[in-house]
């Protein structure tokens, strides 16, 4: 599977080198090293294997990369409020780049996602890096759309046309994004993506087209069909919504965590270091931080007690207040596959 991290504050910017570059298992590492504390689960009901940690987790995310990170820029030169995503993506692994290590070193962002993918079934190239932006609304995703070859025809059918004109990719991801725009602004295209809308519509579309993938492929191949693999992350700058889960009774999603104090271990402006390292630039009391969020498929520093799992089937979602709810997705028993999966 893919890694991805988010980040977002109302208030505090990041130095995107901070973030992606400088921890010692910062995204830009993560093309093949792995840290995944917390993920074993005792409950007797749902007993969780090594197996199911390293199947969809352990990978080497070699293919491209992708970040995108909100900027006021555009708001002095038209009519739109508010930040809007700049975009940078290439074929190959981040740290390669040497436009990477130059945006990264000299951008500040209240917002930013990014995004190392191990590819599945489709091209390595640059327009199937995740993540992907329609208007103001950023979209990522980690894992698997089962079975897509089987059902990308129907589900192209379910998709605005503008959404639709927006795809670039062949990838099961980017066509989930457009069917998550096209249900969030209800079909009403390209101009609507310009909007603002609350957390719950985000989250009452990305479960949409969570279920409408699922009916699709019970229609295609009723009970033989597999998981889907949803760790999928949607924001609009100030908003953020995110998804972990798999539609089978006992195989566990990629793994997901949040945090809302690591991006002060991260910031070099304040006391500590990602790896306790002594950091010299710090100028300022950990106090005066803003309130923010990370949610990442790994932890990026050394403190363990900053970062909580995302539990299996939960949603995670932060207002512009920067208030965080999480919440069990909730779904029919029928939505789960019965096969079991190898792998994906």
């Amino acid at each position: 599977m893919c890694r991805w991290f988010a980040y977002v504050s109302e208030t505090e910017e990041c130095l995107l080198e901070d973030v992606l570059i400088t921890p010692t298992h910062s995204l830009s590492k993560q093309v093949h090293e792995h840290y995944l504390p917390k993920l074993l689960s005792h409950d007797p009901n749902e007993m969780t294997t090594e197996h199911e940690i390293t199947a969809r987790n352990r990978l080497f995310n070699v293919d491209g990369f992708g970040l995108a990170w909100y900027t006021p820029a555009r708001t002095e030169f038209s009519s739109s409020e508010g930040d809007r995503p700049a975009l940078y993506k290439n074929a190959q692994p981040p740290l390669h780049d040497t436009n990477f290590r130059s945006i990264c070193a000299n951008t500040a962002t209240k917002a930013c996602f990014a995004h190392i993918r191990a590819a599945t079934a489709t091209a390595i190239t640059a327009v199937n890096n995740h993540p992907f932006v329609f208007g103001r609304h950023t979209f990522m995703h980690n894992g698997v759309v089962a079975n897509f070859v089987t059902i990308a025809r129907d589900m192209c059918q379910l998709i605005d046309e503008d959404a639709y004109a927006n795809i670039s990719g062949s990838t099961d991801s980017e066509h989930f994004a457009a069917l998550y725009i096209t249900y969030l602004t209800n079909s009403k295209g390209k101009a609507s993506w310009e909007k603002q809308y609350s957390v719950s519509e985000m989250r009452d579309a990305l479960r949409k087209a969570m279920g409408a993938v699922i009916k699709l492929q019970r229609e295609k191949l009723g009970d033989k069909i597999q998981a889907n693999s949803l760790n999928v992350c949607a924001t609009d700058g100030s908003q953020l919504v995110a998804f972990r889960c798999r539609n089978h009774a006992v195989e566990q999603p990629p793994s997901l965590y949040y945090s809302t104090t690591a991006g002060v271990t991260m910031n070099r402006k304040y006391p500590d270091h990602p790896d306790g390292k002594e950091n010299l630039h710090a100028h300022k009391k950990p106090e005066e931080h803003g309130t923010h969020i990370i949610v990442a498929s790994e932890p990026s520093t050394y403190k363990v007690k900053e970062w909580t799992v995302i539990e299996k089937n939960h949603c995670l979602m932060i207002g512009t207040d920067g208030s965080v709810q999480v919440e069990k997705v909730d779904y029919p028993k029928e939505w789960n596959a019965i096969v079991k999966t190898v792998g994906f």
